[in-house]
């Protein structure tokens, strides 16, 4: 898929969000890169590159306090590839970056690793 499509696809599951979660997204830049990093890979502790699909990175909203502020905004990384390859075709893909839209906006949210495993139901993949 090319990225202009992708990209695509990431605003559709953001303007799909419920109101609620999409009028609180302040100081939020969320990007899409092919493939994470090494340095992206060793911080969410993963051990490939095809098993890390978004990453949140910031302050979640439930540990700022009356200080905050002036700060470069949280950003979350949608990954292209990875994605794509655990998918075989466009809806599926289209599924997926909601999912993962949804779950990396939930760390932004204050919901960390473990809570946002057992309400998927699902582990993390090793």
């Amino acid at each position: 898929m090319d990225r202009e499509r992708f990209d695509i696809l990431v605003g559709q599951a953001i303007d799909d969000l419920p109101p609620e979660f999409r009028l609180r997204l302040e100081n939020v830049d969320i990007v899409v890169q092919d493939w994470p990093t090494q340095f992206q890979i060793r911080k969410a502790k993963v051990a490939s590159m095809r098993q890390l699909l978004g990453l949140y990175e910031g302050v979640p909203r439930t540990r700022r306090g009356r200080s905050y502020g002036m700060v470069l905004p949280d950003k979350i990384t949608i990954f292209q590839r990875p994605i794509e390859a655990q998918c075989n075709s466009e809806r599926d893909v289209e599924a997926k970056i909601g999912r993962v839209v949804r779950h990396e906006l939930a760390h932004h949210f204050g919901l960390d690793e473990k809570t946002l495993r057992r309400i998927e139901g699902r582990k993390r993949p090793r």
